[in-house]
């Protein structure tokens, strides 16, 4: 059958080709990006939009998404633009107050959960939590395990509570303020953190793509370490003996990181690596 050429333009298939063109230049993951913005729209997961290849969007729909993105073209997280982003089968609310959680903050997850026993109770803490992604995918998988979380944002905070109640993990404990001030005096038996780790440089280079998150969840300092020596520096009085300190971090700083660690009293480092190979989380436990 004869398709109108306009008519043709409102088709699934030619909106994500002729939009994923569109976004190449600015989007090293246009398919997926156009994607996932279109799914939004429509209400489909990816799977049902290649399916659904053939069927007409409404001009409305179109519009709503071709408007979607000219926002990603200039630097617009995907997450922020439909509110939203999946982290260890999660799906977590995020906003402009927040960073988007990352696939390699996982990686942070899989390590924390080595070291949290699954049927006995534990002390677990969150540094600089943001949305809240590694301390709710922890509360889901260890029920048992008191989760406590910080934040200096109180903005960023108000996203991870929300997203707590949503999920119904009451047993995640939010608190405002720097780094371990609002937990003076406690102890945990695991702490984890994704600090501000990009330096000022990377910054400055990777602006168009950081430009639209919080800068104070980013950048640590000249050398990207401000805030990793800081943590680390802290963190011992506030881990029992034989306590577990992880941080993610950037993926030339895994060196600096194991030394700092052992620097200050923490023995059996070892660096977990992403898929590429780099290593981008080190740990460390606490030996006096």
């Amino acid at each position: 059958m004869h398709t109108d050429p306009d008519t043709s333009e409102l088709m699934i298939d030619s909106l994500l080709r002729r939009c994923t063109t569109e976004l190449k230049e600015n989007s090293p993951s246009a398919r997926l990006d156009v994607e996932l913005l279109l799914g939004h729209i429509l209400r489909k997961t990816r799977v049902e939009l290649i399916s659904a290849g053939k069927d007409f969007v409404t001009p409305a729909s179109a519009a709503l998404f071709t408007n979607l993105v000219r926002k990603r073209q200039t630097g617009i997280p995907v997450a922020q633009l439909v509110g939203s982003r999946e982290f260890w089968s999660l799906n977590l609310t995020v906003t402009t107050d927040t960073l988007v959680p990352r696939p390699e903050t996982e990686i942070l997850v899989e390590c924390a959960l080595t070291h949290i026993p699954k049927d006995q109770p534990a002390d677990f803490l969150d540094l600089g939590t943001g949305s809240g992604a590694i301390a709710l995918a922890v509360a889901s998988e260890r029920p048992n395990t008191h989760v406590t979380a910080t934040d200096i944002s109180d903005q960023a905070l108000a996203v991870a509570q929300y997203n707590a109640a949503a999920l119904r993990l009451n047993h995640v404990e939010l608190k405002c303020g720097s780094w371990f001030q609002p937990v003076a005096g406690r102890k945990f038996s695991t702490i984890v953190a994704n600090p501000p780790y990009v330096s000022d440089m990377e910054y400055i280079v990777h602006h168009f793509d950081l430009q639209h998150e919080p800068m104070l969840a980013l950048r640590g300092g000249e050398d990207g370490l401000d805030c990793i020596k800081q943590i680390i520096a802290e963190a011992p009085k506030h881990l029992f003996m034989d306590g577990w300190l992880a941080i993610e971090h950037g993926y030339r700083q895994g060196p600096a990181v194991e030394i700092l660690l052992r620097e200050a009293g923490f023995g059996s480092a070892f660096a977990y690596s992403d898929l590429q190979g780099h290593a981008r989380v080190t740990e460390g436990k606490l030996t006096g």
